[in-house]
């Protein structure tokens, strides 16, 4: 049996002021015996509770808050009454925290009798092989990876050390995953891309060929589809993380440590760059160039490259529904308004170039 099916992963014993602080490298004040066990925000904290303070405009919540210890940042610091860890980046230290007080549980080795697993597949004994799980012919299982219930293994697929298949997952044939993913349930990597060919009025398949190919340190949210390339390979590269419900259409690359939020659709054989961020539901054409550092603002409507790195958006913010009537309506009349300025403008050039004369 797999111990991953029970408990909440929280470490019964929990962490000390003094040693929570020097795991995280942080300075700290207060009593180094101050214990926590669990993590809450700082209304609803409790003396066992670890909290943080990221935003200042929750800064008044300091004198209030019953958390036995606070991660801040030092000019916030005297603002505190609990025990604090002093840091310089408090989300990024409280998620290493947290990740201390709730830390994965241990994969045990074995085989669900439910599940099916080809004769020639090769599993690393560590692994663990969930109910119902398919594994098929010459897939290959690492180290110490979790495939969850109902998580189907396809063909010829690879699973680098550590990684997890929460439940339903499903990797199509000769997908590759590397080390440390995490894919949460639903998400279906390396199925055929959307390739047609037009023969008259009918649309036929053409046959994709290439893969899909995870990198190390990889999430992909629930229900997240990555198409397998037409000819070449699909590429998510080492550190991305994907949301929930994003589309990724074949042949596409995407660049280490690039992050999307939900209901994103790339289109295929478009290239994104390092470290870019993608705000939810950004449409994305296909064949296009994004380079490094490049940020998208929600809904964007992205139809060209973009090389330079910095912030683009588009898309209309929401507005009450009378001011958006109202904004169609002279929508619809900008064709008419912008000949009219031009006639107008043709006018008062001609007036301009022959002055005294009237126009007839």
């Amino acid at each position: 049996m797999n111990d991953n099916s029970s408990g909440d992963g929280v470490t019964a014993a929990g962490l000390d002021l003094e040693r929570l602080a020097g795991l995280l490298g942080e300075p700290f004040r207060g009593d180094p015996r101050t214990r926590v066990v669990r993590v809450a925000d700082l209304l609803n904290a409790e003396a066992d509770c670890l909290s943080f303070l990221g935003d200042r405009k929750y800064r008044g919540a300091l004198a209030h808050t019953r958390a036995g210890v606070v991660i801040l940042s030092e000019p916030d610091a005297a603002a505190a009454t609990a025990p604090v860890v002093i840091s310089r980046n408090p989300y990024l230290s409280f998620a290493r925290a947290a990740r201390l007080l709730y830390p994965s549980p241990a994969v045990v080795g074995g085989i669900h009798p439910a599940a099916v697993v080809a004769p020639d597949a090769v599993i690393d004994p560590s692994a663990w092989i969930g109910p119902t799980a398919v594994v098929e012919a010459g897939a290959q299982i690492g180290p110490r990876v979790f495939v969850g219930p109902g998580s189907i293994v396809g063909e010829g697929v690879s699973i680098g050390e550590d990684s997890r298949l929460v439940a339903r997952v499903t990797l199509c044939r000769g997908t590759r995953v590397g080390k440390r993913a995490l894919l949460h349930p639903g998400a279906v990597i390396g199925r055929s891309g959307f390739g047609f060919a037009k023969d008259g009025e009918r649309w036929v398949r053409i046959p994709q060929v290439g893969r899909a190919v995870l990198g190390d340190d990889v999430e992909i949210g629930a229900n997240t589809t990555v198409d397998r390339g037409a000819i070449g390979d699909t590429v998510i590269h080492d550190g991305v993380k994907l949301d929930n419900h994003i589309q990724i259409g074949h042949n596409v690359e995407v660049g280490e440590h690039t992050a999307m939020a939900a209901m994103t659709g790339i289109s295929g054989s478009t290239r994104i760059g390092r470290n870019c961020t993608i705000a939810g539901a950004v449409g994305m054409a296909g064949h296009l160039t994004i380079g490094d550092q490049v940020h998208f603002t929600g809904q964007a409507m992205v139809t060209r490259s973009f090389a330079a790195a910095g912030s683009y958006s588009s898309g209309i913010p929401a507005m009450p529904s009378a001011e958006w009537r109202r904004n169609v309506a002279r929508f619809r009349q900008l064709d008419e308004l912008t000949r009219r300025l031009k006639q107008l403008e043709a006018r008062v050039a001609q007036s301009s170039a022959a002055p005294g004369q009237e126009d007839n």
